[in-house]
C-alpha cells in the first residue's frame, strides 16, 4: 500500500509539472518551432522569458553556444543560429550603443 501512495504522489507531482511547462507560451516567430524542439528538451521555457530583460542579441548567441558546447545540446549548427535569431528578435534587447568618441583626441 505504501508503495502505491509513493507512485500515485510522483505521477500527480510529474503532471502538475508537465502541466507548468504547457502553460509557458513563447511568442509566435520564425524560429519558435526550434526553441521548442530545442530548448524544452532540457529546462524550461520559462529561463526564457527570465533572462529576456538583459539578453542583447550577442549574449543570446553565447547562450545557445553555451548549451551546445558546455551542456552539450544536440543543437545543430544550422537550427543554432535559427534559435538565437529567434531569442534575439522576440526577446532581446538592442545592444547598447557605442560611446561617443571624446572631442579633442
Amino acid at each position: 500500500m505504501p508503495r502505491i501512495l509513493l507512485l500515485a504522489s510522483l505521477l500527480l507531482v510529474s503532471s502538475a509539472a508537465v502541466a507548468d511547462e504547457d502553460a509557458i507560451k513563447l511568442k509566435a516567430g520564425p524560429g519558435h518551432d526550434q526553441v521548442l524542439q530545442n530548448c524544452a528538451v532540457c529546462h524550461s521555457l520559462d529561463y526564457v522569458r527570465m533572462n529576456a530583460t538583459f539578453m542583447t542579441p550577442q549574449v543570446w548567441d553565447a547562450e545557445v553556444q553555451k548549451m551546445i558546447k558546455a551542456y552539450g545540446a544536440p543543437i545543430e549548427a544550422g537550427d543554432a543560429k535559427i534559435i538565437t535569431d529567434y531569442l534575439a528578435t522576440q526577446y532581446g534587447v538592442p545592444a547598447p550603443a557605442p560611446a561617443p568618441a571624446k572631442a579633442g583626441n
